[in-house]
Order: C-alpha cells, then sequence, then structure tokens
C-alpha cells in the first residue's frame, strides 16, 4: 500500500510541488485506488499529475468531514475523472459556518446533493461503520468518552447556526497484517474519541495513526492529558500533519507530513 500526500498546509523547500491549507491523499491498495479528502481548491490534482499519479484509475472518494479543506477540491477533480461513489459521513449536507466578530463566514464544502445528482455520482453514507472491501472500512458516529475533547464554540451549522458536533465526520481504517493504520480528516470529534471507537468496532490494534488531529491552538495541558491517554492504545507510529500542531507532534516524536510525502506499508 502507498499513501501519497497530495496537498498539506506545508511543502519542502524548492519542491515543484504547490501547498494550501487542507489535506489530501491518493491511497494504493491491492484492490483499489482512491482518494481520501480533496483539499480546497483543486491544488492537489496539480500535484498528483507531477507525481505521475493517474486519477483516471480513482474508485471512489471519502470525504471525512464537509469542511472547505476537506471536501472543497472535489469539484475540480471531475475534469479529471468522475467516479462513481463518494462517501461521507451523516448530515453531510448541513452547511457550515465560522462565527467571528463581524459575523458568520461560509466554510462548507461548495456543492449540495444536486450537483452531486447531476453529475451522475451516488453518496454512500457511513452512519456508524461501513465496509468497503475486506481491508477497508470506513467508522463514523464516534463515542464521545472523552469530556475534556470539546469543540471550539466557532464552528456552527445550518440556517439557525448551531453547534456543530461533526456528526458528519468519519475516518478510514485499513487493515494490515491484523492490525489497523488509522486515516484521519481533521480529528473535529476528538482524536481519543476516535481511535476508542474504531477499536471497539474492528477489535483490533492500531498501528499506525496518520492525519490531522486538531491540537493545534490547544493548550499544553490538553495536549499532555490526549498524549497521555494515547498511550494507552500502543500506536506504534504517528505520521500528522495538517491541524494537529507542533506540541504534539514534537512530543509523540510524530512523523511530519507534507505535500509530496509518500507512506508506504505492505498489506498482509
Amino acid at each position: 500500500m502507498k499513501i501519497f500526500t497530495l496537498i498539506e498546509n506545508t511543502n519542502l523547500k524548492n519542491s515543484a510541488l504547490e501547498s494550501e491549507h487542507g489535506i489530501s491523499f491518493y491511497i494504493e491498495t491491492p484492490e483499489k485506488n482512491f482518494i481520501f479528502d480533496c483539499g480546497q481548491s483543486g491544488l492537489a490534482w496539480k500535484n498528483a499529475a507531477k507525481l505521475n499519479l493517474d486519477l483516471t484509475k480513482i474508485n471512489f472518494v471519502v470525504l471525512s468531514h464537509s469542511h472547505y479543506d476537506h471536501a472543497g477540491g472535489f469539484p475540480s477533480l471531475l475534469k479529471y475523472v468522475v467516479p462513481k461513489k463518494i462517501f461521507t459521513g451523516k448530515i453531510f449536507w448541513a452547511e457550515k459556518f465560522s462565527k467571528t466578530d463581524s459575523g458568520y463566514i461560509y466554510r462548507g464544502a461548495g456543492f449540495n446533493l444536486d450537483d452531486l445528482k447531476s453529475w451522475g455520482i451516488e453518496q454512500k453514507i457511513c452512519r456508524d461503520f461501513l465496509q468497503i472491501d475486506e481491508n477497508i472500512f470506513l467508522i463514523g458516529n464516534f463515542l464521545r468518552r472523552y469530556e475534556f475533547e470539546t469543540i471550539p464554540k466557532k464552528f456552527v451549522i445550518g440556517e439557525k447556526k448551531v453547534q456543530d458536533n461533526f456528526d458528519d465526520e468519519i475516518c478510514l481504517a485499513i487493515k494490515s497484517g491484523g492490525e489497523i493504520i488509522l486515516i484521519v480528516g481533521c480529528s473535529h470529534a476528538g482524536i481519543l474519541n476516535i481511535v476508542s471507537t474504531v477499536k471497539e468496532r474492528l477489535n483490533l490494534p492500531i498501528k499506525i495513526l496518520i492525519g490531522g488531529v486538531h491540537l493545534q491552538g490547544a493548550d499544553e495541558k490538553r495536549v499532555d492529558k490526549t498524549l497521555n491517554e494515547l498511550k494507552n492504545f500502543d500506536i506504534k507510529k504517528f505520521a500528522l500533519c495538517h491541524c494537529s500542531g507542533e506540541s504534539i507532534c514534537a512530543k509523540i516524536n510524530s512523523e511530519i507530513l507534507t505535500t509530496g510525502s509518500i507512506f508506504t506499508d505492505v498489506i498482509n
């Protein structure tokens, strides 16, 4: 298996690739090629060409949630390939906003269900647990066990602008040698809530955690508490990026993913 980081907030010095705030991964397994998240603008697809990746081989797209920096790049993907399916969580179409001192800023995907139907693309919804093939699983509806994993009140949804609990958020689990490679987008629901739910639903150890854990800007008390709890799950390797924050990455000795990073693992 190979995981190519098509887009991320950062870039290597003198790289020919372009970066932006967001995440997109191109994932190759022996059975499937697919995209996990799409960045915000379509730069991910230009980077794919520079990395000699064939977007026409994509079987489907997974969107971890409907924020612009994860789902906004999807419409521009259709210039290269029209996937038959996208996988999302529930209430994916609830419009997302950020509350600021001057009002509300739209932070949603920028397309809707009518657009999806006009493109001839099927939406498959993961409400709790959805198996895609023998080794690939989607998990959502995370159990909120860790009360200190709070969501900033600035995130709101819908016409009434109520608190966004990120019930649309899902993650990707790939089985490899009796263990799990867990890929997350932003972990708004709380990385501990996500990890504990995945372990309970799949009953397998998590070998590697990849993606964003949304601790950038968190105080050291929360970072340290998260780190201490993560140790209980005996995760062997971390490859973090995007919204994770420098503090947790340094303390957990994580590999830092940037635009163009390639992660390789063998599925047994």
